[in-house]
Parts: C-alpha cells; structure tokens; sequence
C-alpha cells in the first residue's frame, strides 16, 4: 500500500491509467494518450510510469525493444480492500455472522428431529420460551 495514495494523488497519474484500463498499452501510446489533455514530454510520462510501477499500481513487460504498460491487478485490488473498509464498516463481521446463522438454523433443524418435540414446542424453543410460557413477553 505503501505509496499507492500519493501515486493516485497526480492527475496525470490518474491520466495514464485511464489509457491502460482498456488493456496493455505500449508506452508511446500512452504518451499519446496523456499529451491529448495536456503537453507533456516523454521523460516527465516516463517518471509517472515508473511512480506507478513502484506502488505497485502498473506492470511492464519487455517485447523487443518496446516496453509494455498495464495495470497491475493486484495493485488495485490492495487499494479496493483498503478503502473498502470505509464503504462497509461491518465487511468484517459478514463471514462470521453467515457462520452464526448457519449454526443456528443447523440447531433449529436438529430440534425439530428430535423424537417427542412437536412443531409448536420446536417453534417456541427457537423464539427462546420454555413449555407454559406466553410469546408476548419483552425482549
């Protein structure tokens, strides 16, 4: 996660990667890319390029002598987890609370298969009362 932030904060950052979202760019066509919105020269994209590598953020790959520009994938998912903890607060309780209702529903299930336990009485044990006791009380 280290420098992922600060790699995102610069718009033509956010530039080049909006030319890579549609698949493996060579890096001249990403220098076409973010000179269309603004004059840039080749070295400056080259720094933004090599920025985002080092966050983790893009990948390149050697094909002769051209260099291949991409999204790393694993890069942005880091950066989706790590916010993703501000969009669901309670994301790390879903697995948890999943494994909860499945062993409650399994106990209930197990009830309802006992010998001499009529549905009524299985109902009622699920709510939480005992045999005699009326369904209108408080929680």
């Amino acid at each position: 996660m280290d420098g992922v932030f600060e790699a995102l904060g610069d718009p033509v950052r956010r530039q080049i990667l909006e030319a890579l979202a549609d698949g493996e760019q060579p890096a001249g066509r990403v220098l076409d890319a973010v000179r269309s919105r603004a004059p840039i020269s080749q070295p400056a994209v080259s720094q933004h390029l090599r920025v985002l590598r080092e966050a983790g953020l893009v990948r390149v790959r050697a094909e002769g002598t051209r260099r291949l520009y991409a999204v790393d994938p694993e890069g942005l998912a880091a950066a989706r987890t790590w916010l993703g903890r501000f969009v669901d607060p309670l994301a790390p309780f879903a697995q948890p609370l999943d494994a909860l209702e499945t062993e409650l529903a399994r106990g209930r299930r197990a009830r309802r298969a006992e010998p001499g336990t009529n549905a009524a009485e299985a109902g009622a044990v699920d709510r939480g009362m005992r045999s005699g006791e009326r369904g209108d009380r408080l929680a």
